[in-house]
């Protein structure tokens, strides 16, 4: 049994079109479908828009002198 999360689209007459991964064999199979009461179109409409995260730029300084971790210091020369 295997567990597949996708977004399929309902007709008006009722047919169900949804992408399946490649690796489910053609033929017909036994399937269990949820569905959510309201398309997702209707459930991004009613959302406020948040407004984005703001970062404070917090300066820490060099752990020690010694280290600079420089591209050089990192990697080896092969």
């Amino acid at each position: 049994m295997k567990s597949i999360e996708t977004i399929a689209t309902v007709s008006k007459d009722g047919k169900i079109t949804a992408q399946l991964p490649l690796d489910i064999p053609d033929g017909e199979h036994q399937v269990v479908i949820v569905i959510d009461e309201k398309p997702l179109a209707q459930k991004h409409e009613k959302k406020e828009k948040k407004a984005p995260l703001k970062f404070s730029a917090y300066p820490v300084g060099l752990i020690s002198e010694s280290l600079t971790f420089r591209r050089e210091d990192l990697y080896a020369n092969d």
